[in-house]
C-alpha cells in the first residue's frame, strides 16, 4: 500500500492514496493521530460508556443513549448496509484503529481521565453519527409543547413557537454564475453547531486514482459528507428544520418476566433487558432498556407512572444513508450529488449545490415519515389508531434563480416541519447578495459577518410608546433608538441592548400568566435544555411582544408596563456599574464545550453578532451573554478554480493540546478572515512516514 500524507501551512492534511479503501484507512489513521481523544470520547457516547471516565455529570447522556439504543441502531445499520460501502467504512475503522495509540500518547486527556482507548467496532463511525445527530430535530420540543397545553390550553401549543432557534442551524447561499465575476457559481455559507474543543469539523483533501475531494469532515466518520468540492461539483447543506421523530405515550406492565405495551391493536410484547452504566467514582448504575412496536422507551419506565418512546427512521429502517458517503465523493456533476443525496437519511437537511458545467441543485434531502399531524407537535397516544408512519414524504426542491439562501427559515423545507428559524438571517443574506453582481470568493466572505440583528425590531417600537420614565431610562431609551442594531463586539449600545433584552425576558418568564410553566417537568436530564421557561422566553421573545397570537396571554400581559420597568432595570444597572460602560464583546465571549473543561481559567475571546444575526453566534438572554454556539466553520466554494476557494474553522486542524495547529485559526475566525483551499502539492510538507 502507497499512501502519502501531506500538510499545508495550516497542518490541514492532504492525503494521497493507490485506492479509495486506502485512502479511507489513511483518512482514519490520520483521524486518529490528530484527533485521538475527541473521536473516542464521541465513540463513548455513542456506546453510552462515557460516564466509565467523565464521571456523573455524563451518565444522563450515558443513560440516553443505552436506552434510545444509539449503538445497537448504527451496528443494525452498518449490517443492511452494501458489500461495498461496508468494506469501505471498515477500511476507515482498521485505520483509527492503527493511529489510536499513537494519539493517545500525544493527547494528555486520556491520561488525566484515565481512558486506555480500545478497538473501534465496524459500526462505530454510523454510531458517531446518530449521537451527533439524534436531537438535531429537537423531538423534546414535543416535550415542552405537551407543558404549554397543560398550563395555558391547547390554542397555546405553539405559542413560543419561535420560528426560532433549534438545536442547530446554518447559513449557506448558491450565487449562480450571472452574479460573479468569474461567471462561474460560488457556494458559501457557516454551519451553526455548538463550538466544541476540538472542532466538530476537519479540514481535509482526499486524493486517489478515483477522486479528488477537498471538504469538512466529521471526526470519527468517512469520506466528506456535508460541505465539499471535488472540482467539478461543490455541495453544502443546513438543516432543513425538519419534523421527523415522534414521541408516544406508552402503557407497559409486567407479565412475569416480560413485559408488554398497549397499542392499536391491544396488548404486544415489548423488548425488556439490564444494562449496566459504569460512573467514575460511584456505583454502576442498572438501567432498564425496554423498546415497543413503536421504539425505545426514553423516559420513564414499567415500573413508573409515565413512560414516552421514540421512533426514528434510522431504528425503524436499519438505514442511516452512509451509502450516500462514497457516491459523493465520486460525484462529477449536480446529477451525481442529487443521486447521492437520494441516499440520505438524518440529519434531514437542505443541500445546494453546482457544478462547472452549468448545473445547480437546491432541494431537501433525507426520510421524513407520513402521519398524522399531531405526531409532530405533541407526545401521541400509543394505543390510540392513526399515529402509525405511512410511507415517506417526497423531498421538496426548487429552482435556483440567481441567488438561493438556506438559512433554516420556512422556505423550501416547510410542508416537513413545524418550527424554523425566523426569516432574518435569510432576508439579510438576500439583500446583501442582491447589492452586487460581481461576487468573488473574496468578496463574499463579508456576508458571514453581518450583525444586523432584525429581531430587535419589536422591542425598539414599543420604546417611543414608554412615558413617566426615569432621567436615567429616558436617556437609555433615546440611546437605543439612535443604535445602528448591529451586535458588534466593540458596541456600548449593543450591550446596552442585551440589558434591556434580557431583564424584559426574565420579566416576562416571572409573569403569573407562565406560573405553571416555571417549574421544569420531571423529565430525564438530556431533555431539560428544551423544558426551560426563561430560554423558551428569550428566544420567543419577539413573537411575544407581538400581540395576536393567544388572547388570554394578551390580555394577561401589559408589553409596554413590562417593558418599562425592564428599561428602569438596565438603567439602573448601568449607574450602579464601575468603570466605563462594557462593549458586547465584553461579555458575549466563546464559550466552547470541552469533554474535560480546561481548569486553567482561560478567558476565551469576545465575539461580534448574536443568535438572529447573520453571524449568528448564540448567546441566551436572561440567562448568559457567553456564546455557545455559532459558526462551526466557515466555507466558500468557487466553482470557477477550487483554489480560489476558502474556509476556516473555530480553532485549529490539531486536536492535541500545545500542537501548533491547534488554535491557529481562531484569530482569523474572529475577523471573518479565510484561508485558501491548497491543493497545489508543491505548497505542502509532507510528513516523515508514509505507509
Amino acid at each position: 500500500m502507497s499512501t502519502e500524507i501531506y500538510r499545508d501551512a495550516w497542518g490541514i492534511p492532504h492525503i494521497k492514496a493507490d485506492s479509495a479503501a486506502d485512502l479511507a484507512f489513511a483518512q482514519g489513521r490520520t483521524t486518529a493521530v490528530d484527533r485521538a481523544w475527541q473521536i473516542e470520547v464521541d465513540r463513548r457516547r455513542a456506546q453510552g460508556t462515557s460516564a466509565a471516565f467523565l464521571g456523573e455529570d455524563a451518565l444522563p447522556w450515558d443513560r440516553f443513549a443505552r436506552q434510545s439504543r444509539l449503538d445497537d441502531t448504527a451496528r443494525r445499520c452498518f449490517e443492511n448496509l452494501d458489500e461495498d460501502t461496508a468494506s469501505w467504512i471498515k477500511a476507515y475503522v482498521d485505520g483509527v484503529n492503527a493511529g489510536l495509540a499513537e494519539g493517545a500518547r500525544r493527547s494528555p486527556e486520556f491520561a488525566a481521565a484515565g481512558l486506555t482507548p480500545k478497538p473501534w467496532e465496524p459500526w462505530a463511525p454510523l454510531g458517531i453519527w446518530l449521537a451527533t445527530h439524534i436531537l438535531f430535530a429537537g423531538f423534546p420540543t414535543k416535550l415542552w409543547r405537551e407543558e404549554v397545553a397543560r398550563a395555558l390550553g391547547d390554542e397555546a401549543i405553539e405559542l413560543f413557537a419561535t420560528d426560532g432557534p433549534g438545536t442547530s442551524g446554518s447559513n449557506g447561499w448558491l450565487v449562480t454564475g450571472e452574479r460573479t465575476a468569474t461567471g462561474a457559481p460560488l457556494i458559501a455559507g457557516d454551519p451553526h453547531r455548538f463550538i466544541e474543543d476540538p472542532g466538530i469539523y476537519q479540514q481535509i483533501h482526499l486524493v486517489c486514482p478515483e477522486f479528488d475531494v477537498v471538504g469538512l469532515a466529521v471526526p470519527g466518520v468517512p469520506g466528506i459528507a456535508h460541505f465539499g468540492h471535488t472540482g467539478a461539483v461543490a455541495w453544502a447543506i443546513t438543516n432543513a428544520m425538519a419534523d421527523y421523530q415522534d414521541l408516544y405515550r406508552e402503557r407497559l406492565r409486567r407479565t412475569g418476566a416480560q413485559v408488554e405495551a398497549l397499542g392499536p391493536d391491544g396488548w404486544r410484547p415489548a423488548s425488556v433487558h439490564t444494562e449496566t452504566v459504569e460512573v467514575a467514582g460511584q456505583e454502576p448504575v442498572e438501567v432498564e432498556i425496554v423498546e415497543t412496536e413503536r421504539g425505545p422507551v426514553v423516559i420513564g419506565g414499567v415500573d413508573e407512572e409515565a413512560a414516552v418512546s421514540l421512533r426514528y427512521p434510522p431504528r425503524v429502517t436499519a438505514d442511516l444513508g452512509f451509502g450516500a458517503l462514497p457516491a459523493l465523493l465520486r460525484a462529477r456533476t449536480v446529477a451525481d450529488v442529487d443521486r447521492a443525496f437520494d441516499q440520505w437519511a438524518e440529519p434531514v437537511n437542505v443541500v445546494q449545490a453546482a457544478d462547472t458545467e452549468g448545473g445547480l441543485l437546491h432541494r431537501v434531502a433525507g426520510r421524513v415519515p407520513v402521519r398524522h399531524r399531531d405526531n409532530r407537535l405533541r407526545v401521541v397516544p400509543a394505543w390510540t389508531p392513526g399515529h402509525e408512519w405511512n410511507g415517506w414524504h417526497e423531498t421538496p426542491r426548487e429552482k435556483v434563480d440567481g441567488v438561493a439562501v438556506m438559512a433554516n427559515q420556512r422556505g423550501i423545507a416547510g410542508p416537513l416541519g413545524v418550527e424554523f428559524a425566523p426569516p432574518h438571517r435569510a432576508a439579510r443574506i438576500k439583500q446583501l447578495l442582491d447589492e452586487r453582481t460581481d461576487w468573488s470568493a473574496e468578496r463574499i466572505t463579508a456576508v458571514h459577518m453581518d450583525t444586523q440583528v432584525a429581531s430587535a425590531r419589536p422591542l425598539l417600537e414599543l420604546l417611543p410608546q414608554l412615558t413617566g420614565l426615569t432621567d436615567e431610562a429616558a436617556q437609555l431609551r433615546d440611546r437605543l433608538l439612535r443604535w445602528n442594531r448591529r451586535m458588534d463586539a466593540e458596541s456600548t449600545d449593543a450591550a446596552a441592548y442585551a440589558d434591556v433584552r434580557s431583564a424584559l425576558a426574565r420579566r416576562l418568564a416571572a409573569h403569573p400568566v407562565f406560573a405553571g410553566l416555571a417549574e421544569p417537568p420531571a423529565y430525564p436530564a438530556v431533555f431539560q435544555p428544551w423544558l426551560g421557561l426563561l430560554p423558551r422566553v428569550a428566544f420567543a421573545l419577539e413573537g411575544l411582544l407581538t400581540p395576536g397570537a393567544v388572547p388570554a396571554v394578551d390580555e394577561a400581559i401589559d408589553r409596554a408596563a413590562e417593558l418599562r420597568a425592564a428599561l428602569e432595570e438596565a438603567a439602573v444597572g448601568a449607574a450602579a456599574a464601575d468603570g466605563p460602560a462594557q462593549t458586547w464583546g465584553e461579555r458575549h465571549r466563546l464559550a466552547p464545550w470541552q469533554a474535560l473543561p480546561d481548569s486553567s481559567g482561560e478567558q476565551w475571546p469576545g465575539l461580534s453578532g448574536d443568535q438572529d444575526c447573520v453571524l449568528s453566534t448564540s448567546s441566551v438572554p436572561g440567562l448568559t451573554d457567553l456564546s455557545a454556539r455559532g459558526p462551526a466553520a466557515r466555507y466558500v466554494w468557487d466553482l470557477a478554480r477550487r483554489e480560489d476557494s476558502l474556509w476556516v474553522v473555530p480553532l485549529g486542524a490539531s486536536g492535541v493540546p500545545g500542537d501548533a495547529h491547534r488554535r491557529d485559526q481562531l484569530p482569523l475566525w474572529l475577523r471573518g478572515e479565510l484561508v485558501p483551499v491548497i491543493t497545489d502539492w508543491n505548497r505542502m510538507t509532507e510528513e516523515n512516514h508514509a505507509f
